[in-house]
């Protein structure tokens, strides 16, 4: 057998990891936003209080999370490492 067919074997057989820092740009994000939004924003406009103003604006931030993560996801199928 090859060295080259046997990494290839090797990389095939073991997931990508998702490193934690790989999320740092959207805590970047998401906590300006959370805590402007909703501590200074929000408070003192025409829309404070628990609405449909509110509610859409939290689900926007957190569809925001989850197509972040999906974009991840998309980017590292099919990268794998080799075991150390």
């Amino acid at each position: 057998m090859e060295p080259s067919q046997t990494h290839r074997e090797l990389e095939t057989n073991h997931k990508a990891v998702m490193k934690p820092s790989y999320f740092y740009p959207l805590l970047g994000f998401v906590v300006p936003t959370v805590v402007i939004g909703f501590g200074f924003v929000i408070p003192k406009s025409c829309i404070a209080g628990i609405n449909d103003l509110t509610i859409g604006f939290a689900i926007t931030v957190a569809s925001a999370c989850v197509t972040y993560w999906v974009g991840l996801r998309t980017q590292h199928e099919g990268q794998t490492i080799a075991p150390s």
